[in-house]
Order: structure tokens, then sequence, then C-alpha cells
């Protein structure tokens, strides 16, 4: 694996390596771990604001004990008319080892791929509305940690769907996993036009017997003004409450990949609860996120 662009790159041998991997690292000593990646070098460039993947991602580069550069994009070339392809080519040819870019463009990291060849890893940290496969990873890893085989879950996912490149990555990857019965609900015009999962009428047909409910945020800056939800309201027909939580199975865990909206489309109540995994998925972020590090870079 040289790259790590798009989950479906992965087949569920890959997830499953990946996890063991994950596992493995946690187990070393720090001393240890911190020779894995030693002598590498990555540089981060988020076009987009991020404090979970950004941070993560860091942590997880010098854990390893590699070399990290972030790069300031309000202060690079960029900024005065150099292209991206420009940009990462003058970077790499400073020895860089691997990429991790955000952007929000849908397809940059493909693009950035494409441009380097097999020269330099390119991590995929979120691009537009299409993937965001290191997330879609940990929320994998921690979905199989609380209840083993993926495959006969089922999964309901609330909310913006259409913009989000967090539901399509977690999407095809349960599918990877063997996992088909996945529910979509929120807003209708918030629904995307083509998707291989269930687009339900209701909340509560969505919700009932899930044994993982994900919570996603409006993103208003993917969208029109016109398509913006009234945020005062959305919690009473689309949120996550305390009641509407009883429909899931008993045992169900309730995931966010943040950053949330309180009480927009989560009760505090409930992400705070003891069935919220929320912080849980942060913690693993750190560790998938070296499993994903090691294996390109090792």
């Amino acid at each position: 694996m040289k790259h790590f662009t798009d989950i479906n790159d992965l087949d569920r041998e890959d997830i499953l390596r990946l996890f063991q991997l994950t596992d493995k690292l946690q187990a070393m000593s720090d001393k240890k771990r911190a020779k894995q990646l030693r002598g590498k070098t990555l540089m981060q460039l988020f076009f987009e604001n991020s404090t979970r993947t950004r941070v993560s991602f860091e942590l997880a580069a010098k854990r390893l004990g590699a070399t990290l550069i972030n790069v300031d994009i309000a202060h690079s070339s960029t900024n005065k008319g150099e292209t991206l392809r420009d940009t990462l080519e003058t970077l790499a040819a400073m020895g860089t080892d691997a990429f991790v870019i955000r952007h929000a463009q849908s397809g940059t990291a493909e693009q950035a791929r494409h441009w380097l060849g097999q020269n330099v890893s390119i991590i995929n940290a979120g691009d537009g509305t299409a993937q965001h496969p290191s997330q879609a990873l940990l929320d994998l890893y921690t979905i199989a940690r609380h209840k083993g085989e993926i495959a006969p879950l089922k999964v309901a996912i609330f909310g913006d769907i259409k913009h989000s490149r967090v539901a399509s990555s977690l999407i095809d990857g349960l599918r990877i996993m063997g996992c088909h019965n996945i529910n979509l609900f929120g807003p209708r015009h918030l629904m995307p036009d083509e998707t291989p999962a269930l687009i339900m009428n209701s909340f509560a047909n969505a919700a009932r017997d899930a044994d993982v409910l994900v919570m996603l945020r409006i993103q208003k800056e993917r969208m029109a003004e016109t398509e913006t939800p009234n945020l005062d309201q959305y919690l009473e027909f689309y949120g996550l409450t305390p009641e509407r939580l009883k429909l899931a199975k008993s045992d169900a865990i309730v995931m966010h990949p943040g950053p949330m909206n309180r009480e927009v489309e989560i009760a505090s109540e409930v992400a705070d609860g003891p069935q919220s995994v929320i912080l849980e998925q942060v913690h693993n972020g750190v560790h998938t996120r070296q499993a994903i590090l090691h294996q390109l870079l090792a």
C-alpha cells in the first residue's frame, strides 16, 4: 500500500490487517514505538479547518518518531498564485515521504497521487464531499471493538448525508466489511441522490433495533443558504434524544465524527451518556492513524 486516498482501495482483509497493526502498535512500549518511523518526514497541508484529524495525525506521526511539518497554508506560495501541483512537487523535492492533505475540492487527493506517482505517499484527510478514509477506518475499528463482527449489524446514519464525506466513506467501509443493513434519515433535501444504503421515511424506522447510531452535523459551509434547515427545530425532528435512543437496541452505541452541535443533531444527555463512544472515536483516531502511517512508511 503506497497511498491512502479512498477506503474503496482496501478490501476486508486489508482493513482487518490495519486493525491488527493498530493493536500491535498500541501494545508497544513508547520507546520502541518511537523508533518505527525515525528518519521519515511527513508534511500536512490543510486547506480546510480541522482539529481532530490534523492533531491526531500529528500525534500519530510524532509518537512513531517521524518528523512532521505543518505547512502554513495562509502564508504559503499558493496564496501567491502557485498551483497546488507545483507546491507539492516543490515540497516533495525537499525529501518528503508523505503528504496528509485536506481540501475542499473533491478528488484533490487522487490528483496529488497522480502528480507524484510512487515517489511520495498521499494520505487523504478529507476532500470535498467525496472521501475521508481515515475517519472511516477509525469508525470501523471503534464499531468492531464494541460489536465484534461488523457484517450482521444494523447501522443507522442521521443528518446531512448529502454533503458528508464521513457518511459516504463509512457506508463504503461498512459494505467492504460485509454490512449491508445501513439506514439513512434526515431532511429529504439533504439525502444523497444515489446511495447503496436505504433512505428511510422516519427517524423511528431508521433507528429501530439499530446496533450503531451515527449522528452528523449540518455542513453549512458546503450548502447554499436555501438548503440550511431551521436549526432551532432540528433536534425536534431529526436529532437524537434519549427517547429516540430507546428505539435502538439496549446495547447500541452512539457515534459522532465531530464537531458536535449539541442540542441540534444530538442532545447533551445522549452525547455524554453511557452509550456514547464519541470520545473513544477520537482516542482510536490517533491509534488507527498510526497504523496507516506505519503501513505506508515503515
